[in-house]
């Protein structure tokens, strides 16, 4: 089944496509579960196409919450009885709107599976084996039967680029360590903002239905907010660190050919 890697918004949440298998590989659970879940009802049945059930991105931020609620400590009987409290409202589609917007992904990636040899292929013949564990450890790739799990091809693909540069990859694993502790953070602070000037005006339950369609709207329109400002905050930190540590060489290579282009004929 193919699975497009568009961008989430609010028009285009359902995009992606999945069949059972694939579903239940991108949300980190089993089939099986996908099956139970699907029998309780806390999940819709997917589309039929054929003999194929046909998932999508509705299907996939459902089995996110579920998963949630579960590590809170919600047995299963209790996410049905919410679920079946929101099905009894007037104003279902807002509230599974807003589920949506907080649940599902908020990057337009798709996890790729690589085997050992391919990953010595990519990174050009360099890829030490004793990478493995921090990379498992900071979950750039995952053991996955006889395959390695990557939620982030791109962060991969740039690892492989800059280890071909003579980078090691131990070393860029080390500052990925110290920017995620960052951006996690930032995030936190991020996500604490909306839910303090946003959400705890409704206590600590769901928002009213009336205001479910407008909070969802708002959590759409802040991804691309975030993405934005990231990227600038990034772009202005990498110029003022480029600028600090290789700016003295630059000036040190400029002053020698000075030096050089000035010094009297021989």
């Amino acid at each position: 089944m193919k699975t497009p890697g568009a961008a989430r918004s609010a028009e285009s949440s359902a995009s992606a496509e999945y069949t059972i298998d694939e579903l239940a590989r991108v949300a980190q659970t089993t089939v099986r579960n996908v099956r139970a879940y699907q029998d309780r009802g806390l999940m819709p049945p997917p589309e039929r196409r054929g003999r194929v059930g046909v998932y999508g991105e509705a299907h996939l931020s459902r089995l996110r919450i579920v998963g949630q609620l579960l590590a809170r400590g919600y047995t299963l009987a209790s996410i049905g009885d919410l679920i079946a409290a929101w099905e009894s409202g007037s104003d279902l589609s807002a509230l599974l709107g807003l589920e949506s917007a907080v649940a599902s992904p908020w990057g337009d990636e798709e996890p790729a599976w690589y085997s050992l040899p391919e990953l010595i292929g990519l990174f050009g013949g360099h890829f030490d084996p004793r990478w493995l564990a921090k990379a498992s450890e900071l979950g750039v790739l995952k053991l996955d039967g006889v395959r390695f799990r990557c939620p982030s091809p791109r962060l991969l693909n740039a690892g492989a680029e800059l280890v071909k540069f003579g980078i090691p990859l131990d070393d860029m694993l080390d500052v990925l360590s110290r920017l995620r502790a960052n951006v996690e953070a930032a995030s936190d602070q991020m996500v604490r903002l909306v839910e303090r000037h946003l959400f705890e005006q409704h206590g600590p339950g769901l928002p009213p239905a009336g205001e479910a369609s407008r909070l969802g709207e708002v959590i759409w329109r802040l991804r691309p907010l975030v993405e934005s400002a990231v990227r600038a905050e990034v772009a202005r930190a990498m110029e003022k660190s480029a600028t600090q540590h290789l700016g003295d060489r630059l000036a040190h290579v400029l002053d020698r050919f000075e030096r050089e282009r000035h010094k009297p004929a021989q």
